[in-house]
């Protein structure tokens, strides 16, 4: 289920070892951590785990999920960031067969899901950083094998109206794309699904099939090409921070109703003689949880082929895991107080996530 390569602690020697890591240059290094983890193109030989927060950690032991499937085509292949934790790698598996058999989407294009190993990205999202947030287009994936050149160029489809970011396109949008986002929030294990408001308007409009899961569906910007599956922290990442549960009920309130007000898309506007904020500073490597910069100076991989590719076959039950190496665990208990640092995720607004 898991790459065949001796834990990481026996690599290093002792607990002690990874302790001497954290005090490395690499610890110190003031380049933005979104360069030291984009610049990994493997992950890192340890047992699978999720550190820190979806907008601020790490992966440990990632998996990728395989450029093509059955049910499935990867999307973007330049950008490296088909990797995850083996319960969101084999949660789409397992999702992209089920669309086929129950709504009868062909297959899915998958987007982004995150890095060899996790962290900030270079570009694009504030979120993906510990492999447990993936994109799925909201368009269907072809009858043939599309060629890497067409992987990087096509465009999906906006389910909205043209100049019109909180209106339906009627020619766009079908009973299959709802059907899909709400088969995708039937899984136990799924926690969110992030979508355009106008996306969630029109599944509380319409949907006239079970809404129990409808609540898990939450408004936020952009997410009018694809919709955004986050899962809970698995079973055996204790050091992984989950979100407050969703709120009761299906969402389809007055917290919906906000978004179509001028509030969440207005300007700030500055008080008069305030003087302009200044930008926020990237974050580093000793903003992140301490486990991640020895994620980061793991050992990779002896090659590709050594790679570990797919979800598993047993995570879709959440059963726990093995531990993560015990040197990971003592620096974690080294970890202490985490510096403050401003991550910038769209923050729900009012209480919406």
């Amino acid at each position: 289920m898991f790459p065949t390569f001796k834990p990481l602690l026996t690599r290093l020697g002792t607990a002690a070892a990874l302790l001497a890591a954290i005090a490395s240059p690499l610890h110190a290094e003031d380049r933005p951590a979104r360069e030291l983890f984009g610049g990994k193109p493997l992950p890192s030989v340890m047992q699978p785990q999720a550190y820190g927060f979806y907008a601020k950690g790490c992966l440990a032991g990632g998996v990728a999920i395989p450029t093509d499937g059955a049910t499935w085509q990867a999307m973007r292949l330049s950008r490296n960031r088909r990797w995850g934790h083996p319960a969101m790698i084999e949660l789409i598996e397992q999702f992209s067969r089920d669309a086929r058999t129950k709504v009868g989407w062909n297959g899915l294009l998958l987007g982004d899901i995150a890095q060899p190993r996790g962290g900030p990205m270079l570009n694009g999202h504030a979120s993906h950083q510990i492999g447990l947030d993936a994109d799925i287009w909201l368009t269907p994936m072809p009858d043939r094998t599309l060629t890497y050149q067409e992987r990087e160029s096509i465009q999906a489809t906006s389910m909205l109206q043209p100049k019109k970011f909180l209106t339906i396109n009627p020619n766009a949008w079908s009973e299959r794309q709802a059907r899909l986002i709400m088969l995708a929030a039937s899984y136990p294990q799924v926690e969110r699904i992030f979508v355009n408001p106008a996306i969630k308007k029109k599944l509380c409009d319409t949907w006239t099939g079970d809404r129990t899961d409808l609540g898990k569906v939450r408004p936020i910007y952009g997410h009018d090409y694809h919709f955004h599956i986050r899962i809970k922290c698995p079973p055996g990442s204790a050091n992984c921070k989950g979100q407050a549960a969703v709120p009761a009920g299906d969402g389809c309130d007055k917290s919906l109703a906000w978004w179509f007000t001028d509030e969440p898309w207005a300007k700030p506007s500055p008080k008069k003689d305030q003087k302009p904020a200044k930008p926020p500073r990237l974050a580093t490597l000793s903003d992140l949880p301490k486990a991640c910069a020895v994620v980061l100076a793991g050992p990779a991989p002896a090659s590709e082929q050594d790679v570990t590719y797919g979800g598993g076959g047993s995570s879709l039950a959440y059963s726990a895991k093995e531990p993560a190496d015990d040197g990971i665990a003592a620096v974690i208990a080294a970890d202490g107080a985490q510096p403050s640092f401003a991550v910038p995720v769209p923050l729900p607004r009012p209480s919406l996530q």
